[in-house]
């Protein structure tokens, strides 16, 4: 199976963690938008009428000819291919509550830099930003790494599920190095009490694929287009 990844070709943003998932496993995939015609494309997908179930927005994933939508759904789709889930049904239901519980800290750590409207430049919201991201870093970004702690801890480790990575441990990795790329002054504070999951960080950056990604030309750079911006006046 050659998989079609659908998403904006110059930020990581939401595709990354799908990204990630595949480039663990080495699965065969295109990153269609990154291509000649690809956003076209992409667009055709959520717009053309040909379509009777379009997706909402970026990302997307077709395989075959099934089209997925929402990370949180396409890794759930995508796990038990990858080897990234356990088999028992059970077991794969607690691991997507897991990663729904990371898509509530992305939209969170978009409003950062957005906290009024989307619609708008960061510029035009700074001062909603900078009290937003307050409470931010004291509470709400602890207490969701705090979460991913206690929740490996009572695994037994290394991992979230225990003894074996799964996609959910990827995406840790990943909120993990976007906070420290926008927040590098508080994550210091904040990895203090969270050794775990630095843990898990690290452990997932030494796997084969994912090494051998975050060395290539396919691991897009972090920019202040994505989800995690860089604002040295946010930071503390």
């Amino acid at each position: 199976m050659r998989y079609q990844l659908f998403y904006w070709p110059g930020i990581q943003g939401r595709g990354e963690f799908v990204r990630l998932a595949l480039e663990d496993s080495g699965a065969a995939y295109d990153d269609v938008a990154r291509g000649t015609g690809g956003m076209d494309k992409m667009m055709a997908m959520m717009k053309g009428a040909a379509e009777k179930k379009p997706p909402f927005a970026p990302p997307f994933l077709k395989s075959g000819r099934i089209v997925i939508a929402q990370v949180a759904n396409i890794l759930f789709y995508l796990g038990p291919r990858l080897g990234l889930a356990p088999k028992d049904e059970g077991q794969r239901l607690w691991l997507n509550a897991l990663q729904l519980t990371v898509t509530d800290f992305v939209k969170e750590i978009h409003d950062t830099h957005h906290p009024v409207g989307t619609g708008l430049y960061y510029e035009d919201q700074k001062p909603e930003a900078k009290r937003y991201v307050a409470g931010f870093l004291d509470e709400r970004a602890p207490k969701y790494f705090g979460y991913f702690e206690r929740v490996i801890d009572k695994s037994g480790g290394p991992y979230l599920m225990g003894r074996k990575a799964s996609y959910t441990d990827l995406s840790l990795f990943q909120l993990v190095e976007g906070m420290r790329y926008a927040f590098p002054k508080a994550m210091k504070t904040i990895e203090r009490k969270i050794p775990k999951v630095v843990a898990v960080r690290d452990r997932v950056a030494d796997r084969s694929g994912i090494a051998a990604y975050l060395a290539s030309e396919r691991r897009i750079a972090f920019n202040e287009d994505g989800i995690f911006r860089r604002y040295t006046e946010l930071d503390k």
